[in-house]
């Protein structure tokens, strides 16, 4: 019986997940991580030997400080939007996940991801809860000793399957939350660090047009907490961070013809030529057809089919004026015939 490890959460993913794998035939191991989130490690325990799987607890916060806490207050303070879990996949918890594997002697390990895995390349899940972009910046060694159960199951039938099978997490609701900031106010944990950046300029048109608390407590496309009204909904639509100053926009001065891409993490061999891919903007489900081409210097260009409004999700294309091209790390994937879309 071949061992695998599992990062376990006592969680409905990661009990299913579990199951699935025990089910396939594989000898089962968990790994929960102390990170100082929601869940406590007596009920992750609990959970685990519910189920009879042998659960080892290791106290990952020191390396989630260094390698994701930190970094994601510096990203803010420079006026971008980081996704700690992003980060901490690959240099966190996939870490701890294969170390222990090596330890044990386990080949595989597994998470709870609605992502798919085939013939060593990274896939979407089911459309309507696809967490392959939470993955993107995963290695190929990692990737490679990874199995995902539920790449071909909707949340709705791993919540039936829980209650079917009885598990524990079966009514447990779903963890919404950053797991190191358990009241979800990420400018307050910021500011807690003594980290912030101080407080600025709005400009609007052009003008001053009243103050903001520091250039943490804003992203692209933000439209509620400004502290300014025009009689109509404003965005933001640029962070300043060199000089503390956020401007907003009407909504039609949001759309984008394109963006330029850094610290790109390919998991195919890189192209040397322009390819079409789909691009994910923003933390929604939405993704926009687009061509991309790989430069000398490493950054991709990333030339949208149509232009994009980067502001909230299902505003309607009024107008497509442009806002240039802005630098950030990519979530693409390519597409090949009859097959979901696959992540670089």
């Amino acid at each position: 019986m071949d061992k695998i490890v599992i990062g376990f959460s006592g969680g409905v993913d990661s009990a299913v997940s579990a199951s699935i794998l025990r089910e396939r035939g594989y000898d089962v191991h968990g790994l929960y991580l102390e990170t100082g989130g929601a869940a406590s490690a007596d009920e992750v325990r609990a959970a685990a030997e519910a189920m009879a799987i042998p659960l080892e607890i290791a106290d990952a916060r020191a390396d989630l400080e260094e390698k994701v806490c930190r970094p994601f207050a510096e990203a803010y303070a420079r006026g971008e939007t980081p996704n700690p879990c992003v980060l901490c996949n690959p240099a966190v918890k996939f870490s701890y996940l294969t170390q222990y594997a090596d330890r044990i002697g386990a080949a595989l390990i597994a998470t709870g991801h609605y992502a798919r895995v085939n013939d060593g390349g990274l896939y979407m899940g089911m459309p309507e809860n696809d967490q392959s972009y939470m993955l993107n910046r995963i290695t190929r060694a990692q990737l490679s000793r990874l199995v995902l159960p539920l790449g071909n199951y909707r949340k709705s039938q791993v919540r039936a399957l829980a209650a079917a099978l009885a598990l524990p997490a079966a009514q447990k609701p779903a963890s919404m939350e950053i797991c190191f900031i358990r009241d979800g106010d990420h400018a307050a944990w910021i500011e807690k660090r003594g980290a912030a950046p101080p407080p600025g300029d709005l400009i609007y048109n052009g003008s001053v047009v009243g103050r903001h608390g520091g250039v943490h407590r804003f992203t692209l496309g933000q439209r509620r907490g400004l502290s300014f009204s025009a009689g109509k909904r404003v965005y933001v639509s640029e962070i300043r961070p060199d000089t503390n100053e956020v401007v907003l926009a009407d909504g039609d001065g949001l759309f984008a013809e394109g963006l330029t891409a850094r610290d790109m993490n390919w998991l195919v061999d890189p192209p040397d030529a322009a390819f079409s891919c789909r691009v994910r903007v923003r933390h929604s489900l939405a993704s926009y057809p687009a061509t991309a081409v790989r430069e000398e210097n490493g950054l991709v260009t990333v030339s949208f089919d149509e232009p994009v409004h980067t502001g909230p999700v299902g505003r309607p294309l009024r107008q497509r004026a442009s806002t240039g091209r802005r630098i950030y790390p990519l979530i693409a994937s390519g597409k090949k015939r009859g097959a979901a879309p696959r992540f670089f």
